[in-house]
């Protein structure tokens, strides 16, 4: 029996929670055809069809937006960022609205919005592609971080990241 490698782990919390939610779609640059950051969503969009795997343009702070908008809207996305570099291209969004919401609305308001991305330089793509800024993000109220140190962990904290009824 082969090993679970961490991509197929991703791709099967994100499948398992897609088949058991209609409302869960998957946003990002490149996750339809080209099948994602390291092919995490190859298949899925064979799978569940274009309007629940949405190619984006390259505009992070664009489509953290619409997935913030949709998850206040009802949906619950999972928008895939490629690096973490690139998520400070985002960081408002991130930071001024998906992270404070739910303390500016008073509870009234919740963004059950998941973020996806690679943190690291374990594929040594240089000084672009190399960062770790989790633990900056960590520190942020309103955001949790997941970082996996095994397989098991990886499918079953982003499982659990999405399923999360505090998301609300």
């Amino acid at each position: 029996m082969t090993a679970m490698t961490y991509r197929e782990a991703m791709r099967e919390a994100i499948r398992t929670t897609m088949q058991a939610d209609e409302r869960v779609f998957l946003m990002g640059e490149d996750v339809g055809r080209y099948g994602g950051c390291f092919g995490v969503s190859l298949g899925l969009l064979e799978e569940f069809g274009r309007e629940r795997v949405r190619d984006t343009p390259l505009s992070e702070s664009v489509f953290v937006g619409a997935g913030i908008g949709a998850a206040l809207g009802g949906m619950r996305p999972i928008v895939e960022i490629m690096t973490v570099n690139f998520s400070l291209l985002a960081l408002d969004q991130i930071l001024n609205n998906a992270a404070t919401l739910r303390h500016m609305s008073g509870g009234q308001f919740g963004v059950p919005l998941v973020i996806r991305m690679t943190t690291g330089g374990g594929r040594q793509l240089a000084a672009q592609h190399s960062h770790s800024l989790e633990g900056w993000y960590a520190h942020i109220p309103g955001l949790r971080v997941v970082a996996p140190a095994t397989v098991a962990d990886a499918r079953g904290m982003l499982a659990t990241a999405l399923d999360d009824p505090t998301r609300y």
